[in-house]
């Protein structure tokens, strides 16, 4: 069956040919002015699926677990997994040599734009703008191939995969078509929206020089035209610091610096800004609808690159805990992380570091109830402003490595698509460093016998020796209590005596986790020479670089960043455990549970008394005993067997019970917890991905670590004998050879 076709030789058949390519079929019919472009049917999807296998194992891979309990991390990993297998799996000869003839006869040599043109994509009531893939300058066929692959499979990406439910994703329904189109490298490009999304009264045209993707992308900031819709005529003129533009550059694009003269001048004259507009409207005309106009301009010629309906659409449908939208803001451009990891490096560390600091110098005993409450109040001020910048900078940075994994896979092809992780690894993370401080704290006291018995006897050790004193105090005055601030929102009381405990652990012997061995290091040094060997050309061989230096940055970051602004809550939780002390002191129950501002209340009216809610804890816990699980199944994470008792951690107290040997079992392993890590014999985790930080931190130590496992600090127990396989993503509650699959657990 005939899979390729030229845009005259089309239908108005979305479900055949997808909603992009039924668009540019009536823009041409309209006689508007488009590039040369053919369209790949989704028949041309279904016999690639169905032939290589991959429906299957996408039907596999979506059900690993229910779907509406797998996190956003997750849902990334599978879409990695799944978007791997389209890498893969070479085309059929038959269907790859209609799409080959067809490049070769409409094309001759010339860069191209690969397209995806779902039916779903741009219907009036789904229109999700760039949810899919389009690659633009590709050249030659294999290339072209190769991304026409990556087109279908970005019908599964995460973002796509967000949306699953209204874009009405079924395995065994879903389809995409391409749409393949000569690049038209104008000098200007833009978007026009025939209405604004945010008022009807007004039209927009958004216009950057050369290519478009430098605007879509965000690297480059447009030039706004606001029109008085019904007049068609310019409201507003808004002129950005015009600095770079895109433009591609031999099998790539690249953002390249503005000359002086273009950065004074708009790339627009009213006119022509005028003309394209006018030119919206009439395509709004044609659909019937308002629309979403891309287009390039080459000398006084417009050509019409695409064109969907506007959409309000509203990401959280009224739900406050739809947080789809904001990860999907989450996805930046190489420029933008670029951006971000100077501003995270040398201006946010440096201010927290700074601000952290300046809190610790208040003695916090000295002060009056109502000089503690202004404090306290302080802080948690600065607390929530810290919180607040760590989410709108730090956690997009973790993009980075996403990026940059990407990249790898597209290039090598791995069997592993989480291959490029290795090239992350053995990191100096600050948690690292902190466990290597604790370390020599430990090796201090292993070579002292009397300070041993003093610890154990339940003496002031650190009082009777001078030495452990000043490498307890040193270690907290530059990495913080690791105690106060984890599992904050519950306790933060666990005496200093606790941290000599883990010491002590760490002093009984050995880490658990195996040390990077030289192999492994080689392996590694292999694999990053084998990956630039692919780059031939010095600008792709930078290019690569620079993507891997930045992957590198966000894995290391991805770790510090809370280690840093640990700094900031462990002075907020200091002032909240003075305040708490004094309130216990005057018999105000449940102190241990007092939010800050209750807190504050009670410090500064004497005679208030807050109405303290039945803790639901211990009815959890009841629930939890009933259960009694066997075998879980969750994301390998971490390579390795780990056995070991559990031991669920669910506040800062379980954290400090906890010996070398045991497996650490919790909802999120949390960088501030990181200082045990070396003494667990494997790690299992509620959250899922690769990229979390618990995942980091046990590849960083070679131990064993499942993540993604439902319900595991419910259904395992502490004291529960537990094996950790890390290799296959299973955990088995018991002795291996007699455990069962417990009904309904696992993915």
């Amino acid at each position: 069956m005939k899979t390729t076709y030229l845009l005259s030789e089309i239908n108005r058949d979305s479900k055949v040919f997808g909603g992009k390519a039924t668009a540019l079929r009536r823009l041409q019919e309209a006689d508007l002015r488009l590039p040369e472009t053919f369209c790949i049917s989704t028949e041309a999807y279904r016999q690639f699926v169905s032939g290589s296998g991959i429906k299957e194992k996408i039907q596999l891979e979506l059900h690993r677990k229910k779907f509406s309990d797998m996190r956003w991390e997750e849902i990334w990993d599978a879409a990695l997994r799944i978007r791997n297998l389209f890498l893969r799996h070479k085309m059929e000869e038959k269907l790859a040599r209609e799409i080959s003839n067809a490049v070769a006869q409409n094309f001759a040599g010339n860069s191209v734009v690969v397209r995806s043109s779902a039916p779903e994509e741009d219907a009036a009531a789904t229109s999700f703008a760039g949810l899919h893939e389009s690659f633009v300058n590709i050249r030659g066929t294999e290339s072209i191939i190769e991304h026409v692959k990556l087109v279908w499979a970005s019908l599964w990406s995460d973002r796509a995969l967000l949306y699953r439910q209204e874009l009405g994703l079924d395995v065994a329904k879903s389809t995409m078509a391409v749409v393949v189109q000569e690049l038209v490298a104008g000098e200007v490009s833009g978007v026009t929206f025939s209405v604004n999304p945010n008022d009807a009264a007004e039209g927009l045209v958004e216009a950057v020089y050369g290519l478009n993707q430098g605007l879509v992308d965000g690297a480059v900031e447009p030039d706004r035209w606001v029109f008085k819709r019904n007049e068609e005529s310019i409201k507003e003129h808004f002129s950005p610091h015009r600095e770079k533009f895109m433009a591609p550059r031999g099998d790539a694009v690249v953002l390249k610096e503005l000359p002086e003269k273009k950065s004074l001048q708009a790339p627009l004259n009213s006119a022509e800004a005028v003309a394209i507009f006018r030119q919206a409207r009439k395509i709004e005309n044609l659909f019937g609808k308002p629309q979403d106009v891309e287009w390039t301009k080459v000398g006084s010629d417009f050509f019409i690159l695409q064109s969907r309906p506007v959409t309000a659409r509203q990401d959280s449908k009224g739900d406050d805990d739809d947080k789809r939208g904001w990860y999907l803001s989450l996805q930046r451009s190489e420029e933008n992380l670029k951006k971000l990891r100077l501003k995270i490096e040398q201006v946010h560390f440096p201010a927290m570091k700074s601000e952290a600091a300046e809190l610790a110098k208040t003695d916090l005993h000295s002060l009056s109830d109502k000089e503690l409450a202004e404090e306290l109040m302080n802080r948690l001020h600065v607390k929530e402003k810290w919180t607040a910048i760590y989410w709108e900078d730090f956690i997009p940075f973790a993009h980075g490595m996403r990026l940059f994994g990407k990249f790898y896979n597209d290039t090598v092809s791995p069997a592993d698509p989480f291959e490029f992780v290795e090239l992350l690894s053995d990191a100096p993370l600050l948690s690292k460093n902190r466990n290597m401080a604790m370390r020599k704290i430990a090796d201090y006291v292993r070579q002292q016998p009397d300070l041993q018995q003093s610890i154990t006897s339940g003496r002031a050790a650190d009082r009777e020796d001078a030495e452990f004193t000043r490498l307890l105090e040193e270690f907290i005055s530059h990495y913080g209590d690791p105690f106060c601030g984890t599992y904050s929102d519950r306790i933060c009381d666990v005496s200093r005596d606790e941290l000599v405990n883990v010491i002590m652990q760490m002093a009984g012997s050995s880490p658990i986790g195996r040390k990077r061995q030289d192999d492994t290091i080689a392996h590694k040094i292999d694999l990053e020479a084998a990956f630039f060997e692919r780059f031939t050309e010095r600008e792709n061989h930078d290019r690569a670089e620079g993507l891997l230096d930045l992957a590198r940055a966000s894995y290391r970051l991805r770790d510090d960043d809370n280690i840093v602004l640990g700094r900031i809550e462990e002075q907020f939780f200091m002032a909240l455990q003075e305040g708490r002390r004094r309130l216990s002191e005057r018999q105000v129950d449940g102190t241990e549970h007092l939010a800050g501002s209750e807190v504050v209340r009670c410090l500064v009216d004497k005679g208030y008394r807050p109405s303290i809610t039945k803790d639901q804890k211990q009815a959890k816990e009841q629930v939890s005993r009933d259960i009694r699980a066997r075998q879980l199944l969750g994301q390998p994470a971490g390579p390795g067997i780990g056995r070991g008792p559990a031991r669920v951690i669910d506040n800062a107290r379980d954290l400090a019970l906890f010996k070398r040997g045991e497996v650490l079992v919790c909802d999120a392993l949390d960088p501030t917890m990181t200082f045990i890590v070396p003494l667990a014999a494997g790690i299992i985790e509620r959250r899922g991905g690769m990229l979390i930080h618990g995942a980091i931190i046990a590849r960083e130590y070679g131990i064993a670590c499942v993540t993604g496992v439902p319900d595991a600090a419910t259904l395992i127990h502490t004291g529960n004998e537990v094996t950790v396989d890390g290799y296959l993503g299973i955990v088995t509650v018991g002795k291996p050879d007699t455990a069962t699959v417990f009904p309904g657990v696992g993915l």
